[in-house]
């Protein structure tokens, strides 16, 4: 009996610093871009990857400010889903002009990368007067930190030019386990004005203030109220997704008000605190006693599933090795039953069929796509959980049965958008908005895909085939069966095997060394480019042979009357209004992707940074529909 006193008090012991400081506020750190984290984790950086998840869905709150006082510009800034931005803001005109500083809520992809959580996006810097210092606390609101910007960026803090492209990692974390057994859902990074304070803000959002000081690891006593500062966030923990009604708009301080005095606080006769304190201990020991009895019959429980297996039971849907070999997946990916996927597609019906061994299914009430594979999937499995981004298709859950592996996907409403593009009648992909947001959707996977994994990655295979549109016509980049790690020496830059990809999409020196690099995946997204403004195939039939579309477009761009050659190329289901000026645009971008020397093609940056701009101008002369609001 003593012996368990002492391991349960142990165990309350070190989980005291956890419970305190789930993450730990940054204060006026932020302002000096010299600190360091050779020791650990600081939170003068970002917040730190301790949660029970290694990604997860996180919110953001932004303060519009021109020029970035839309949604359209937000979403931009912030490399969210627009339509996600308008839908729980409660905005029906994406070019609405929003009042300055009303709080807009950002959903984000809140993932690890090393030591530290973060949704990432990129930035082309403006003027000539932008630091990382001014980026982190002016632009982004203190959303990110000149400290992380100075490391994620190859440009000293000296040599910040107008059109630079920076990469900027936004403050974001996932609930730990202590937060999870409070019922904490969701993490909202709040960022802090002039006037806020913990009493406020935790009114807005309907939360405890125990809960908020226990989130950012305030040190203060919190019945004197935590010190804030402008230009720093804090942690918001959330049992729902936030609400447009919690948000308000921000209007200037006193002039007395100073930017670096501790804000308001609130009070709390003192006479009381020794009760809140004492109820607050004993919930503490009853919380922990309860956790320690939960974790030991946790442990019983894995323990005897381990036996079970090894002895040779339950090797029908989870086999050992499949188990072994996914050990480090994130924890929310779901083995399915194989009755489970079974009964999901009707016995496999072709009724059901939506694509090569690939079936439409009902799971626990929602509609998914379940992809049947005699491969193993282990390496796509760990691929896909490392790579939660909007424009990454998910994966929900796998399934082995009889050396035949299932993957659960998300189910997308739309197909692919070859056969989209191909259909006889597909009035919804006729504008030029329609398709830029596709090519935006594409370029920002890649993105993400090529420089914010833990190591990078080449898919391999970005084909139009490959491309999937939900029901917004939101593409996502799907089929990571050929995807290899981007960094040279892991897994090595050349295979002397024959290429595997898709005809019409492969880069030159792909086919011919077999050399895998990021670059080949922006050759493959300039073809996909291409089909995006012709509505032709990568190769198409012309005249009884065929013919490789990027060739056809080089060579309508040669010699004179460029706009004849391409107008016969151009798709003619395309809206008439600016047509060639648009068509002339991408296409050369798309040549500049499709360079035969990989060094001389842009990134994706660079290219994401292209998209955004035609996107813009397309903007002014198209309406904007999503979610059925103009």
């Amino acid at each position: 009996m003593d012996q368990i006193l002492l391991i349960l008090f142990i165990i309350f012991c070190l989980s005291i610093p956890n419970f305190y400081a789930q993450q730990n506020y940054s204060g006026n750190s932020v302002t000096n871009c010299d600190n360091n984290d050779e020791t650990g984790p600081s939170p003068a950086f970002l917040y730190t990857c301790n949660g029970r998840k290694q990604s997860c869905q996180a919110f953001l709150i932004f303060k519009s400010q021109p020029p970035y006082d839309t949604v359209t510009s937000i979403s931009n800034l912030t490399s969210s889903d627009p339509s996600e931005v308008a839908h729980i803001n409660n905005i029906t005109n994406s070019a609405e002009v929003l009042p300055p500083d009303k709080e807009v809520i950002v959903p984000v992809i809140c993932s690890c990368s090393g030591q530290y959580y973060q949704a990432n996006t990129s930035f082309t810097i403006p003027t000539n007067d932008d630091t990382y210092f001014t980026i982190a606390q002016n632009t982004y609101q203190g959303l990110t930190s000149c400290d992380i910007l100075l490391r994620e960026n190859n440009y000293s803090a000296t040599s910040l030019n107008p059109g630079l492209i920076l990469q900027i990692p936004l403050r974001c974390a996932c609930p730990t386990s202590n937060q999870a057994v409070n019922g904490t859902k969701f993490l909202l990074t709040y960022s802090v004005g002039s006037v806020d304070n913990v009493y406020d803000i935790c009114e807005r959002f309907n939360v405890s203030i125990r809960s908020v000081v226990h989130a950012n690891g305030f040190t203060e006593n919190v019945l004197d109220g935590p010190v804030l500062f402008p230009f720093t966030t804090i942690l918001i923990p959330l049992s729902t997704e936030p609400l447009s009604s919690q948000t308000t708009i921000h209007y200037p301080p006193p002039p007395y008000s100073s930017p670096l005095i501790p804000l308001s606080r609130y009070n709390i006769r003192s006479s009381n605190r020794l009760y809140v304190w004492t109820g607050i201990g004993i919930s503490l020991l009853v919380i922990f006693f309860v956790l320690s009895i939960v974790l030991l019959h946790y442990k019983k429980k894995r323990n005897e599933a381990a036996q079970k297996i090894r002895k040779g039971k339950g090797k029908e849907d989870l086999p050992e090795e499949f188990l072994l070999r996914i050990a480090n997946i994130d924890q929310g990916l779901k083995f399915y039953k194989y009755e489970e996927i079974n009964a999901a597609t009707e016995n496999f019906s072709t009724k059901n069929m939506i694509g090569s061994s690939v079936y439409c299914g009902i799971l626990n009430g929602e509609t998914v796509a379940i992809k049947k594979m005699i491969k193993n999937v282990c390496k796509e499995v760990n691929l896909l959980k490392k790579i939660n981004h909007f424009n990454i298709i998910s994966l929900y859950g796998a399934c082995e049965h009889h050396e035949v592996f299932y993957l659960v996907y998300e189910f997308m409403e739309n197909g692919s958008l070859k056969d989209l593009l191909h259909k006889k009648s597909a009035p919804e992909v006729e504008s030029w908005n329609c398709r830029i947001q596709i090519a935006v959707d594409v370029a920002h996977g890649l993105l993400y895909l090529h420089n914010f994994t833990d190591t990078g990655y080449v898919h391999k295979d970005i084909s139009s085939s490959n491309v999937l549109l939900d029901k917004h016509l939101r593409a996502k980049i799907a089929n990571f069966s050929l995807a290899r790690s981007a960094v040279r020496g892991e897994s090595g830059n050349v295979s002397t095997k024959t290429a595997l990809g898709t005809k019409g999409y492969m880069a030159p020196e792909y086919i011919e060394y077999g050399l895998v690099t990021p670059e080949m995946d922006t050759y493959s997204f300039g073809v996909v480019l291409i089909e995006l403004v012709t509505g032709k195939e990568a190769v198409y039939k012309q005249d009884g042979e065929e013919v490789l579309l990027a060739e056809a477009v080089f060579s309508a761009m040669e010699g004179g009357n460029v706009e004849a050659k391409l107008g016969c190329l151009i798709d003619p289901n395309l809206q008439a209004k600016n047509k060639m000026e648009f068509a002339l645009r991408i296409i050369k971008l798309s040549l500049a992707c499709l360079s035969q020397e990989p060094e001389s093609r842009p990134s994706m940056a660079e290219v994401v940074s292209s998209l955004l701009k035609i996107q813009l101008d397309v903007q002014r002369t198209e309406p904007f529909f999503w979610n059925g609001f103009v």
